[in-house]
């Protein structure tokens, strides 16, 4: 049984307990609950931009920055080739 399959099974099997119905009808708990399922995204968006800062702070390029050189300068290289060819 894959892992998801495991963990569905598992839900449901807690779901059906009335301990963990009368919890979830828990706000206070809820709140919670939805506070910690939002913690790794919040953790991926404040490493991102301590990264950010950090290469800002070096004088280093970020990642985005240079995708956006390298497009900037494929476009400059084909430009420069449809001159040469009409030149």
């Amino acid at each position: 049984m894959a892992l998801k399959d495991r963990l569905v099974t598992e839900g449901m099997k807690l779901a059906a307990n009335p301990n963990v119905a009368k919890l979830m009808q828990d706000e206070r708990f809820m709140r919670l609950f939805m506070t910690a399922m939002s913690v790794p995204g919040r953790v991926s968006s404040f490493t991102a931009e301590q990264k950010e800062t950090f290469a800002k702070a070096m004088g280093l390029a970020t990642v985005e920055e240079v995708r956006d050189l390298k497009r900037t300068v494929a476009s400059l290289e084909r430009e420069l080739a449809r001159l040469r060819r009409e030149g």
